[in-house]
């Protein structure tokens, strides 16, 4: 056999928590890529963020070694992440392998994501191997000392997975990925069913494509790559061919999964080279590197569609010093991350920060969740909000991201918001509980579909910040986690939105200003004054603090003058004496109201501004 057909590319999909990661460490042990006494679970989740949380944020490519039948294969995992907010990392994996394990939990069933995920790996028309995994808590695969779940209904899910793809049952491997059972049939699968890299590469100009990347502070940019065409050795020019970056190789090899030096990557592989390239930006995924004697021989690849993100919050740090630490910080998450995207602002109280840009509120989680622990900084995040869009009297479209950027309301011919289609996959019981929450949610009830006789698919259309703001956790608590929700992005729809602004002592607060809808501006201006007050120190004079939209006063709250006991000295005398100084200091009060200033300290806008 020769080495090309002996190379086996692959990803693992899957709805979150469905045990992805738990069989990539069994293939990791059975093909003896790791050792048993350095193996832990989650082995490819490199990050404690990951561990922690249980779910995989970054893709992770490994190589291994297995026997079949006397002949040796190369297998080529990438392992993706399951959220809805890293699809796009998905997208990436698929890109650079020829078939994908579709893994479906037995207890849980067909997901959300397990869909969207599947629709993904059909536009990059690979080869689908349907696995239901723990089978372990199930009779007759029962384990010793393994807790039983009646929800765990293993032919059931066999069976709805086969009308999902359109297969035999016969098709669907049962596994327990914890309990070792059947791993091996996966293996097999894998190797049988999964074409090898195609032969017509092998003797065109080096051509490969980035699906992720690294950075080190001796080797520059460390690219991951699926050699396209071609191969490359040794210490080579090379040259992007979207960036225009020009660098050399100062190493190449594979991932097991960590860095194994090598000789040699052929058309076919999937490996890394480290580019020597030190500026971060200058490495994009989805571009081509060639070498450079070759680059008016070659085109670039087709790459990835970039996601443009919808869901924008501001970051800074609490110690202003920071700022360029925050800002080389961001360069590098950027570098494995090209959906995330960001722009430096400054607002008054928290000095220089950053906009940047989400594909969804738990992605700026991990972002924020990074810049802490791999970077040592103190972070403080604004609530996420969406971006906006406005039309002007001459049909000029302007994208607003922050409420600084709301334009005169008259000159606004019509303002837009985005909307998603909303997927929440639910079992028939708790149909009623999730139309419960989400009869609202503004937007349209579209219609229901069944996927089964068991599960229902609710399809809703609704504004995006609907979405973003808690509507999963509400989903999960009602269904007892059973139900999950996808979304995609429709475009922008016409919303009848307003600019809430704060005034503090009849002072303009330009940073507390919000985009809300007209509808709920009361109860939000109500909310946010309410929050400045318990967050703002009292003054010597009174403090009145206004929510106003086109200048009427929606929301107001009073802070108290602190009070001085100006009379506690005296003692007997005429009563006079006592009133004249109490109206003295009403007086005093009431000049200092008129003249004076609040001075808001940088923990107000920090307690406000973390939502």
């Amino acid at each position: 056999m020769d080495h090309l057909n002996s190379i086996r590319n692959f990803s693992i999909i899957s709805h979150i928590d469905h045990g992805k990661s738990t069989l990539a460490d069994r293939l990791l042990e059975i093909t003896h890529t790791i050792p048993k006494e350095k193996m832990k679970p989650q082995f490819l989740d490199t990050m404690d963020l990951e561990r922690e949380k249980g779910i995989t944020i970054k893709l992770q490519p490994c190589r291994m070694e297995y026997d079949f039948n006397g002949q040796k294969y190369i297998l080529n995992l990438v392992d993706t992440p399951g959220h809805v907010d890293f699809s796009y990392e998905v997208s990436r994996s698929l890109a650079a392998v020829e078939g994908a394990l579709l893994l479906v939990d037995a207890t849980k069933g067909i997901q959300a994501q397990t869909l969207a995920n599947l629709e993904l790996a059909k536009k990059q028309n690979l080869v689908i191997i349907p696995i239901v995994n723990k089978i372990d808590l199930f009779p007759p695969y029962k384990t010793q000392g393994s807790e039983f779940d009646s929800g765990a209904r293993v032919e059931e899910t066999v069976k709805d997975l086969a009308h999902l793809l359109g297969v035999d049952e016969s098709n669907v491997l049962k596994i327990s990925a914890k309990a070792n059972i059947n791993i091996d049939k996966v293996l097999e699968a894998i190797i049988k069913n999964i074409p090898a890299p195609k032969k017509e590469g092998e003797e065109k100009p080096f051509r490969a494509l980035i699906f992720g990347s690294k950075y080190d502070s001796y080797k520059g940019v460390i690219a991951y790559v699926r050699i396209i065409d071609g191969q490359i050795t040794g210490v080579k020019k090379i040259r992007l061919l979207g960036s225009g970056a020009q660098g050399e190789t100062k190493e190449i090899g594979f991932f097991k999964p960590e860095l194994i030096p090598q000789t040699k990557l052929s058309a076919g592989e999937i490996g890394y080279i480290a580019t020597g390239i030190k500026e971060p930006d200058k490495v994009l995924v989805g571009d081509t590197i060639t070498e450079e004697q070759t680059k008016f021989f070659v085109q670039p690849l087709p790459g990835y569609q970039k996601p443009e993100p919808m869901v924008f919050a501001s970051l800074y740090t609490e110690n202003p010093d920071d700022f360029d630490l925050l800002k080389e910080a961001l360069l590098r998450l950027r570098l494995n991350d090209p959906s995330f995207i960001f722009e430096p602002e400054t607002k008054e109280g928290l000095g220089r920060g950053f906009r940047c840009g989400f594909l969804g509120t738990l992605h700026a989680e991990i972002i924020s969740e990074r810049l802490s622990r791999e970077f040592g900084l103190n972070m403080v995040i604004s609530t996420p909000s969406v971006v906006y869009k406005t039309i002007d009297q001459k049909d000029k479209e302007v994208f607003i991201y922050s409420a600084t950027d709301w334009p005169d309301p008259a000159k606004i011919k019509k303002a837009e918001e985005p909307y998603v289609s909303l997927e929440i996959l639910t079992p028939i019981e708790y149909l009623g509980k999730v139309l419960d929450i989400i009869k609202n949610l503004e937007g349209k009830y579209v219609k229901t579909k069944y996927l089964t006789d068991r599960r229902a698919i609710l399809i809703y259309e609704t504004p995006l910040r609907e979405v973003i703001i808690n509507l999963f956790e509400k989903i999960k608590g009602a269904t007892q986690g059973y139900a999950s929700m996808n979304y995609k992005i429709l475009g922008f729809r016409p919303g009848k939105l307003v600019k809430m602004e704060v005034l503090i002592a009849g002072k303009k607060e330009e940073a507390f200003s919000k985009i809300v809808p007209e509808e709920r501006a009361f109860q939000e201006g109500k909310t946010l004054v309410r929050k400045l007050k318990e967050a703002l120190p009292s003054q010597q004079f009174e403090v009145a603090l206004q929510a106003i939209i086109s200048g009427k006063i929606i929301a107001r709250e009073t802070i108290r003058a602190r009070r001085k006991d100006v009379t506690g000295y005296l003692y007997g005398g005429d009563v006079t004496r006592k009133k004249k100084l109490l109206e003295k200091q009403k007086k005093g009060k009431q000049e200092l109201r008129n003249k004076g200033r609040v001075r808001i300290p940088s923990k107000t806008f920090l307690d406000v501004f973390r939502g």
